[in-house]
């Protein structure tokens, strides 16, 4: 290991390396061990493609646009599971996840602003909420030493614990996406569900099936944003805490120095 690794200072349980030495790993990396090349990360980037892809076509085919914009989102699930089995999770790969689904689904918030002028300023309130709340939530994470903004404990919150289940986490996130891309779609399906499913025709079924998955998937998106608001104030709780701790030691140390000075010089 090179001395740049070596630098390393502690602040509280949290091993901190020196910016100037994780730069120079960083440039100094091995293919071997590599972490921008690492498989998840590479899936990561495919992601990315994908979502430009979709915005690419996102206001002229919304067949290629829905493809391309689900194959991005169901990659996300396959970027964890490739982590966890071929012991490859990094912080890089953490934070390279978390803002590419925030930009994904933003950019698609940011179509359906235009498309339904009226609901503006509620695509506006989620985009704002879910990157506040996600943001807040990793810092808090890393500045508190835990190994991923995913393992919240139960004594933390029983919430976020039960949210960041692989499984739940799954099913929240697909409806919520599922919401928004139904909104999407309606803008261009049309055909009354019972048409497209050739039965006869019946009140219930005159919404088109975009409009009915929309439908089936809002509590889902509602509650991903109660969600989003509880990891906020939770998060927000946590920065303050470290906040008064710091603030403490500061004022222990400061009474310290103070009481040195103040103790009689052996001559």
């Amino acid at each position: 290991m090179s001395k740049g690794a070596a630098k390393q200072r502690r602040r509280g349980s949290i091993d901190l390396v020196d910016a100037k030495a994780a730069v120079d790993l960083a440039t100094a990396q091995t293919y071997s061990e590599n972490v921008f090349l690492f498989v998840p990360n590479l899936i990561g980037y495919s992601r990315i493609l994908l979502a430009g892809l979709a915005l690419h076509y996102m206001s002229f085919h919304p067949k290629y646009c829905t493809l391309a914009y689900g194959i991005s989102c169901l990659l996300d699930a396959a970027d964890g599971h490739a982590a966890r089995a071929l012991g490859q999770t990094s912080k890089f790969g953490a934070v390279l996840d978390m803002v590419t689904d925030r930009c994904t689904t933003s950019s698609l918030l940011c179509y359906l602003s235009a498309a339904y002028p009226q609901y503006t300023m509620v695509f506006q309130l989620l985009i704002t909420l879910d990157f506040s709340s996600h943001y807040m939530h990793m810092y808090s994470s890393l500045i508190t030493g835990s190994s991923s903004h995913k393992s919240v404990k139960s004594d933390v919150s029983y919430i976020l614990s039960l949210y960041y289940n692989p499984t739940l986490l799954f099913i929240i996130c697909a409806g919520n996406e599922l919401f928004f891309v139904g909104l999407y779609l309606m803008k261009w399906v049309h055909t009354p569900l019972w048409l497209s499913l050739g039965i006869e025709p019946i009140a219930c079924a005159n919404a088109s099936w975009a409009e009915a998955m929309a439908w089936v998937c809002l509590p889902i998106c509602v509650l991903k944003n109660v969600i989003n608001l509880v990891q906020l104030w939770k998060a927000s709780k946590i920065l303050v805490g470290v906040d008064l701790a710091e603030r403490a030691r500061a004022r222990e140390e400061k009474a310290k120095e103070e009481e040195k000075e103040q103790r009689p010089k052996k001559n």
